[in-house]
């Protein structure tokens, strides 16, 4: 693998365990010789997960909409900077740009990024592995949607298995590189319908 996308916050949230795990992510990306692909932002834990790398020689390439250039929240000591016309470029961008996924504690714009790369691999639109930080237990609640949706019908174990889940940066980043995605004829039961 040699590059990973990371969703993550433009702030640092309440729990200092957040910020040290962006930080570890960071420098474990940097440590692996895997490139970093994120938001482009220099605050919150997109900056802590950005410097890390940085810091340890590591290459980060960040992609940014304009509006947000203009609003000086754009990192300017990166290896690379891209700057896209809007979000959906930039997620369109940073989606290219990398071959996994990997999602720190956020809200609901990190939620979204998230959610749309898994919807894309439950479509097939691509292979490449989704992983969820649980740093101190962050996403047990939406791990926890995750099970309703299975036991209500909405999900299946299948879709489910997409996400990888760990509270280690280490052991998520061992699980990426190992991914294999699942082969399934059909997504919908055409019985239902």
């Amino acid at each position: 693998m040699q590059s990973v996308c990371v969703f993550c916050s433009s702030s640092q949230g309440l729990d200092p365990a957040y910020t040290e795990a962006a930080r570890s992510l960071g420098r474990t990306l940097a440590e692996a010789n895997i490139r970093l692909v994120f938001g482009g932002g220099h605050v919150g834990l997109m900056g802590v997960v950005s410097n890390a790398p940085l810091e340890a020689g590591g290459e980060v390439i960040g992609v940014i909409p304009r509006s947000l250039v203009e609003r000086e929240l754009a990192h300017a000591g990166l290896t690379d900077l891209r700057i896209v016309g809007s979000m959906h470029e930039r997620k369109a961008m940073m989606s290219d740009l990398s071959e996994g996924f990997i999602t720190l504690p956020g809200g609901t714009g990190t939620l979204e990024e998230f959610f749309e790369v898994l919807t894309w691999a439950q479509l097939g639109e691509h292979e490449k592995p989704c992983g969820l930080l649980n740093v101190a237990g962050y996403y047990d609640p939406l791990l926890a949607v995750f099970d309703h949706m299975i036991d209500k019908g909405f999900l299946s174990e299948s879709n489910r298995a997409l996400v990888l889940v760990e509270s280690e940066p280490e052991r998520l980043l061992w699980g990426l590189e190992r991914y294999q995605p699942l082969k399934t004829a059909k997504w919908i039961d055409r019985s239902e319908t």
